[in-house]
């Protein structure tokens, strides 16, 4: 993908687990059965997931979607996604046991929003 440099890390990690997911759900809900393309409308889901994912205001640190108090997509983009997600988590098991066990652990991580952050920085260092 171009510009994929912006994203690195973990970022680049939820983003390739995103794609994952994404070709799972094309494949079986619309036309490559090989999973190997993505239809347009997924295609067009995942830049929108993308274009999130360079502007999250945690980088590195971001929780997952599921545990984020930020809610960043718009409200269907965010259900389309639900349903990828509901579709393909329990087929990344088989299919993507790394990426799934390494979500799993991201599950995990803690989830404060920024607001809080800051507050607690400022607090800290009076700045």
């Amino acid at each position: 993908m171009p510009g994929m440099g912006e994203l690195d890390g973990r970022l680049l990690r939820e983003h390739r687990t995103l794609e994952c997911m994404t070709r799972i759900y094309c494949a079986h809900h619309h036309a490559d059965p090989s999973g190997a393309a993505l239809c347009a409308d997924c295609a067009k889901l995942m830049q929108y997931a993308r274009r999130r994912l360079e502007k999250c205001p945690y980088g590195a640190a971001k929780p997952t979607c599921a545990r984020c108090p930020i809610h960043c997509y718009k409200p269907v983009q965010r259900e389309t996604m639900r349903g990828v997600m509901r579709y393909a988590g329990p087929r990344m098991t088989w299919r993507h046991p790394w990426r799934a066990l390494v979500h799993v652990f991201d599950k995990l991580r803690a989830a404060r929003h920024p607001r809080e952050l800051r507050a607690i920085r400022v607090a800290r260092t009076g700045k």
